[in-house]
């Protein structure tokens, strides 16, 4: 009688034991999910506004590399939410990126390795006057040529607006903390009185952050500035046609490439005023995947 309980006590431990196994075999990794990432992910990049260069790129890479993924189209704002949202819960999660961008100082992230090049080189962030600015604005003219600033600058004030300030309070207190650096953006230029210039921007986070600080700055110099929100080919078509008489947001050569392309000519590219800007696939850290290869199934 013991014999035969001790083998059936000994069965059923055998049999959990081998359930056990076979739960952790299929699970998925990140946040106990199930499947292949691809499942996880519904076979979805999480991207910004329809348009963008980098989601331009992101589709790129779907057919350079062969994916099955879909570039799902949104907001920054609504990329951003959905990062955060995963991040939270350790899921795993891939967005359309660049930097500068606060969500790389508030967040562990990763570029995914691009060896196709579906991305391009290295960007710089351009400012771009309407034809006639230097004539009509000279010294607003020279304040935006002579405006440069490095990715920290950017990101220091792109932190702050994302933890709810606003813009133009943390423009204030950037412009009043950075005297230095203003200081070479004015030089020799005459302030004015009440003339009326029109800036235009793109709502990525990068783009408000140097909007706001160089609208500032051009405040302080005595113009009654206005900023303009718009989407990418509206703000393009604005300062190609006079609409608008500047923008710092043109990021170049690929993001807004095809826009300066269908422009050139109609505009005056005043050079960067930020080196080194990047786009590109992002995931956090935590995932298991270092190149947009290891999404091929």
């Amino acid at each position: 009688m013991f014999n035969r309980n001790f083998k059936k006590v000994a069965l059923i431990a055998i049999a959990v034991f081998a359930l056990a196994l076979a739960g952790c075999a299929s699970d998925g990794g990140e946040g106990g999910e199930t499947g292949s990432l691809g499942e996880q992910l519904d076979y979805t990049i999480t991207g910004i506004d329809a348009g963008a260069g980098v989601v331009r790129s992101a589709e790129q890479a779907v057919e350079d590399y062969g994916l099955d993924y879909t570039v799902q189209t949104s907001s920054g704002a609504a990329m951003t939410q959905a990062l955060g949202d995963a991040i939270a819960n350790e899921e795993p999660i891939i967005v359309t990126g660049w930097n500068p961008h606060w969500k790389f100082a508030a967040y562990d992230l990763k570029y995914l390795e691009d060896p196709k090049g579906s991305f391009g080189e290295a960007e710089d962030i351009h400012t771009i006057a309407r034809m006639g600015l230097s004539d009509d604005m000279p010294e607003a003219y020279q304040i935006l040529d002579n405006f440069y600033w490095e990715g920290s600058d950017m990101e220091a004030v792109m932190i702050e607006v994302n933890d709810g300030a606003e813009p133009a309070d943390v423009a204030r207190q950037w412009v009043d903390d950075n005297q230095d650096k203003v200081a070479e953006w004015t030089d020799g230029v005459d302030p004015v009185d009440g003339v009326e210039i029109d800036l235009a921007y793109v709502a990525w986070d990068s783009e408000i952050a140097s909007t706001n600080v160089i609208g500032t700055v051009l405040s302080d110099m005595g113009y009654d500035v206005t900023l303009t929100q718009v989407e990418n080919g509206p703000m393009w078509e604005a300062v190609a046609s006079g609409q608008t008489d500047a923008i710092v947001a043109a990021w170049l050569p690929g993001t807004h490439g095809d826009h300066y392309e269908k422009y050139d000519g109609e505009f005056d590219d005043l050079g960067a005023n930020l080196e080194g800007a990047r786009i590109g696939l992002v995931v956090p850290a935590y995932m298991e995947i270092n190149s947009i290869e290891d999404l091929v199934e």
